[in-house]
Protein backbone atom coordinates (compact mmCIF):
# COMPACT_ATOMS: atom_id res chain seq x y z
CA UNK A 1 0.00 0.00 0.00
CA UNK A 2 2.40 2.25 1.32
CA UNK A 3 6.24 1.99 0.80
CA UNK A 4 9.04 4.61 2.23
CA UNK A 5 12.22 4.12 1.25
CA UNK A 6 15.50 6.30 2.14
CA UNK A 7 13.58 9.13 2.69
CA UNK A 8 15.89 12.68 3.80
CA UNK A 9 14.74 16.10 4.47
CA UNK A 10 17.32 19.20 4.71
CA UNK A 11 16.56 22.21 6.40
CA UNK A 12 19.35 24.04 4.64
CA UNK A 13 22.40 22.05 6.22
CA UNK A 14 20.00 20.91 9.05
CA UNK A 15 19.13 17.02 8.63
CA UNK A 16 15.14 17.10 9.89
CA UNK A 17 14.90 13.42 8.34
CA UNK A 18 17.44 10.54 7.99
CA UNK A 19 17.32 7.72 5.73
CA UNK A 20 13.22 6.44 6.52
CA UNK A 21 12.50 3.10 5.52
CA UNK A 22 9.37 1.78 6.15
CA UNK A 23 6.46 0.28 4.15
CA UNK A 24 2.80 -0.64 5.66
CA UNK A 25 -0.12 -3.11 3.90
CA UNK A 26 -3.49 -1.76 3.21
CA UNK A 27 -5.90 -1.40 6.58
CA UNK A 28 -2.55 -1.51 8.74
CA UNK A 29 -2.22 1.47 11.03
CA UNK A 30 1.14 3.12 12.30
CA UNK A 31 1.90 5.66 15.82
CA UNK A 32 4.57 7.65 15.30
CA UNK A 33 6.06 8.86 18.78
CA UNK A 34 8.84 10.57 20.13
CA UNK A 35 10.35 13.76 21.74
CA UNK A 36 9.98 17.60 20.26
CA UNK A 37 11.74 18.48 16.92
CA UNK A 38 12.64 14.52 15.90
CA UNK A 39 10.95 15.14 12.34
CA UNK A 40 7.28 13.49 13.37
CA UNK A 41 5.25 16.18 11.45
CA UNK A 42 7.78 16.62 8.41
CA UNK A 43 7.61 13.05 8.25
CA UNK A 44 3.64 13.66 7.39
CA UNK A 45 4.28 16.46 5.28
CA UNK A 46 6.68 13.79 3.01
CA UNK A 47 3.97 11.68 2.74
CA UNK A 48 1.75 13.65 1.76
CA UNK A 49 3.91 15.45 -0.86
CA UNK A 50 3.94 18.79 0.67
CA UNK A 51 7.77 19.47 1.00
CA UNK A 52 10.70 18.48 -0.93
CA UNK A 53 12.67 15.50 -0.42
CA UNK A 54 15.30 12.65 -1.25
CA UNK A 55 13.93 9.71 -1.53
CA UNK A 56 10.91 7.82 -2.83
CA UNK A 57 7.32 7.33 -1.25
CA UNK A 58 5.08 5.01 -3.24
CA UNK A 59 1.63 4.45 -2.97
CA UNK A 60 0.32 0.89 -4.69
CA UNK A 61 3.39 0.44 -6.55
CA UNK A 62 3.12 4.46 -7.73
CA UNK A 63 5.67 6.99 -6.63
CA UNK A 64 3.64 9.91 -5.33
CA UNK A 65 5.77 12.39 -7.15
CA UNK A 66 3.98 11.18 -10.35
CA UNK A 67 0.40 11.76 -8.95
CA UNK A 68 -1.44 14.82 -9.15
CA UNK A 69 -2.90 16.72 -6.97
CA UNK A 70 -6.33 15.67 -7.05
CA UNK A 71 -5.62 12.28 -7.59
CA UNK A 72 -3.28 12.48 -4.25
CA UNK A 73 -6.41 13.78 -2.23
CA UNK A 74 -8.77 10.79 -3.50
CA UNK A 75 -5.63 8.71 -1.70
CA UNK A 76 -4.21 10.66 1.42
CA UNK A 77 -6.13 12.33 3.62
CA UNK A 78 -4.97 15.31 6.65
CA UNK A 79 -6.77 15.10 10.16
CA UNK A 80 -4.37 17.91 12.42
CA UNK A 81 -4.27 19.44 15.72
CA UNK A 82 -7.16 22.16 15.96
CA UNK A 83 -5.94 25.51 14.71
CA UNK A 84 -7.05 29.12 14.63
CA UNK A 85 -10.02 29.23 11.52
CA UNK A 86 -9.37 31.06 9.25
CA UNK A 87 -13.08 31.05 7.23
CA UNK A 88 -16.34 30.85 8.39
CA UNK A 89 -18.37 28.46 6.07
CA UNK A 90 -21.38 26.13 7.61
CA UNK A 91 -20.75 22.87 8.71
CA UNK A 92 -22.10 21.03 5.76
CA UNK A 93 -20.30 23.20 3.27
CA UNK A 94 -16.95 22.95 5.52
CA UNK A 95 -17.58 19.10 5.39
CA UNK A 96 -18.43 19.26 1.64
CA UNK A 97 -14.62 20.58 1.13
CA UNK A 98 -13.60 16.81 1.63
CA UNK A 99 -15.63 16.02 -2.03
CA UNK A 100 -13.41 18.68 -3.54
CA UNK A 101 -10.81 15.68 -5.45
CA UNK A 102 -14.08 13.56 -6.44
CA UNK A 103 -15.93 16.69 -8.06
CA UNK A 104 -15.03 18.71 -11.76
CA UNK A 105 -15.38 22.28 -10.07
CA UNK A 106 -15.00 22.91 -6.30
CA UNK A 107 -18.42 23.16 -4.57
CA UNK A 108 -19.75 24.13 -7.99
CA UNK A 109 -21.56 21.26 -9.47
CA UNK A 110 -22.58 19.07 -5.91
CA UNK A 111 -24.35 15.80 -7.25
CA UNK A 112 -26.81 13.45 -4.89
CA UNK A 113 -24.12 11.37 -4.41
CA UNK A 114 -21.99 14.09 -3.17
CA UNK A 115 -24.91 15.33 -0.69
CA UNK A 116 -25.82 11.98 0.42
CA UNK A 117 -22.16 11.31 1.54
CA UNK A 118 -21.58 14.57 3.23
CA UNK A 119 -25.11 13.72 4.75
CA UNK A 120 -24.12 10.39 5.82
CA UNK A 121 -20.48 11.78 7.21
CA UNK A 122 -22.17 14.01 9.87
CA UNK A 123 -24.80 12.06 11.01
CA UNK A 124 -21.52 9.25 11.68
CA UNK A 125 -20.02 11.82 13.54
CA UNK A 126 -23.37 12.44 15.26
CA UNK A 127 -23.56 16.31 14.13
CA UNK A 128 -26.53 16.35 11.54
CA UNK A 129 -28.44 18.64 13.79
CA UNK A 130 -25.86 21.23 13.60
CA UNK A 131 -25.34 21.37 9.59
CA UNK A 132 -26.49 24.88 9.62
CA UNK A 133 -24.51 26.28 12.05
CA UNK A 134 -21.52 28.41 11.39
CA UNK A 135 -18.40 26.53 12.40
CA UNK A 136 -17.08 29.44 14.56
CA UNK A 137 -20.20 28.64 17.09
CA UNK A 138 -18.60 25.77 17.97
CA UNK A 139 -16.81 24.07 20.75
CA UNK A 140 -13.19 22.55 20.11
CA UNK A 141 -14.51 18.43 20.18
CA UNK A 142 -17.66 19.98 18.09
CA UNK A 143 -15.22 21.47 15.53
CA UNK A 144 -12.90 18.33 15.40
CA UNK A 145 -15.76 15.85 14.06
CA UNK A 146 -16.37 18.42 11.39
CA UNK A 147 -13.04 18.16 10.58
CA UNK A 148 -13.59 14.39 10.75
CA UNK A 149 -16.58 14.22 9.10
CA UNK A 150 -14.76 16.17 6.50
CA UNK A 151 -12.07 13.22 6.46
CA UNK A 152 -14.76 10.91 5.76
CA UNK A 153 -16.54 12.31 3.33
CA UNK A 154 -13.03 12.92 1.44
CA UNK A 155 -12.89 8.67 1.84
CA UNK A 156 -9.25 8.27 1.31
CA UNK A 157 -7.35 5.42 1.29
CA UNK A 158 -4.32 6.59 3.50
CA UNK A 159 -5.38 8.69 6.82
CA UNK A 160 -2.84 11.10 8.04
CA UNK A 161 -3.15 12.23 11.69
CA UNK A 162 -0.92 15.20 12.59
CA UNK A 163 -2.00 15.39 16.82
CA UNK A 164 -5.22 15.50 16.28
CA UNK A 165 -6.59 15.66 19.76
CA UNK A 166 -4.44 18.17 21.05
CA UNK A 167 -6.41 21.32 22.46
CA UNK A 168 -9.25 18.76 23.23
CA UNK A 169 -11.08 17.37 26.27
CA UNK A 170 -10.07 13.48 27.59
CA UNK A 171 -13.45 12.75 26.85
CA UNK A 172 -12.67 13.95 23.30
CA UNK A 173 -9.35 12.64 23.05
CA UNK A 174 -10.31 9.07 23.68
CA UNK A 175 -13.43 9.12 21.52
CA UNK A 176 -11.49 10.75 18.60
CA UNK A 177 -8.76 8.04 18.38
CA UNK A 178 -10.97 5.01 19.21
CA UNK A 179 -13.43 6.26 16.51
CA UNK A 180 -10.51 6.41 13.98
CA UNK A 181 -9.73 2.91 15.08
CA UNK A 182 -12.90 1.39 14.66
CA UNK A 183 -13.71 3.34 11.30
CA UNK A 184 -10.37 1.96 9.62
CA UNK A 185 -10.76 -1.24 10.71
CA UNK A 186 -14.10 -1.45 9.25
CA UNK A 187 -13.36 0.62 5.56
CA UNK A 188 -9.51 -1.07 5.56
CA UNK A 189 -8.40 2.26 5.76
CA UNK A 190 -4.10 2.27 6.82
CA UNK A 191 -3.92 4.84 9.12
CA UNK A 192 -0.29 6.91 10.04
CA UNK A 193 -0.35 8.95 12.92
CA UNK A 194 1.94 11.30 14.67
CA UNK A 195 0.49 10.98 18.44
CA UNK A 196 1.76 12.81 21.53
CA UNK A 197 0.33 10.76 24.05
CA UNK A 198 1.93 7.01 24.41
CA UNK A 199 -1.16 5.38 25.33
CA UNK A 200 -3.22 6.84 22.88
CA UNK A 201 -0.51 6.10 20.68
CA UNK A 202 -1.11 2.38 21.69
CA UNK A 203 -4.83 2.28 21.55
CA UNK A 204 -4.41 3.71 17.96
CA UNK A 205 -2.39 1.41 15.70
CA UNK A 206 -1.10 -2.34 16.04
CA UNK A 207 2.40 -0.54 15.06
CA UNK A 208 4.93 1.78 16.53
CA UNK A 209 7.66 4.15 15.07
CA UNK A 210 9.86 5.84 17.77
CA UNK A 211 11.89 8.97 16.21
CA UNK A 212 14.79 10.60 17.09
CA UNK A 213 16.96 12.95 16.17
CA UNK A 214 15.55 12.42 12.61
CA UNK A 215 15.95 8.51 12.39
CA UNK A 216 13.84 5.68 13.25
CA UNK A 217 14.72 4.46 16.98
CA UNK A 218 12.07 1.65 16.72
CA UNK A 219 9.66 0.17 14.81
CA UNK A 220 7.57 -2.50 15.77
CA UNK A 221 4.36 -4.24 17.68
CA UNK A 222 2.93 -1.89 20.02
CA UNK A 223 3.03 -4.12 22.41
CA UNK A 224 6.65 -4.72 22.32
CA UNK A 225 7.43 -1.24 22.95
CA UNK A 226 6.48 -1.70 26.50
CA UNK A 227 9.55 -4.21 26.92
CA UNK A 228 12.49 -2.53 25.09
CA UNK A 229 14.31 0.20 26.90
CA UNK A 230 13.37 2.74 23.96
CA UNK A 231 11.20 5.09 25.68
CA UNK A 232 13.38 5.35 28.33
CA UNK A 233 16.33 6.39 26.25
CA UNK A 234 14.36 8.61 23.95
CA UNK A 235 12.64 10.52 26.28
CA UNK A 236 15.54 10.37 29.27
CA UNK A 237 13.02 9.22 31.80
CA UNK A 238 12.07 5.54 32.82
CA UNK A 239 8.33 5.78 31.30
CA UNK A 240 7.16 2.84 32.52
CA UNK A 241 7.93 3.48 36.27
CA UNK A 242 6.44 6.75 35.85
CA UNK A 243 2.86 5.42 34.23
CA UNK A 244 2.95 3.05 37.24
CA UNK A 245 3.13 5.47 39.92
CA UNK A 246 0.80 7.63 38.46
CA UNK A 247 -1.88 4.79 37.89
CA UNK A 248 -1.15 4.02 41.80
CA UNK A 249 -2.92 7.28 42.71
CA UNK A 250 -5.95 5.52 41.29
CA UNK A 251 -6.02 2.55 43.95
CA UNK A 252 -9.10 2.33 46.32
CA UNK A 253 -7.56 1.83 49.74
Amino acid sequence: MIKVTNLSVFYSKFKSLDNINFQLSKGESLSIIGPNGCGKTTLLKCLSNNISFIGEIFINNKNISSIKRKDLAKKIGMLSQLMCISFNYSVFDTVMMGRYAHQDKFLVNNTKQDIDIVINALKTVGLLDFKDRYISNLSGGQLQRVFLARLIAQNPDIILLDEPTNHLDFKYQIELIQFLKDWSKKENKTIIGVIHDINLAMLLSENIMVLQNGAIKFFDKSTNIIKSNTLNEVYDINIKDYMINSLKKWEII
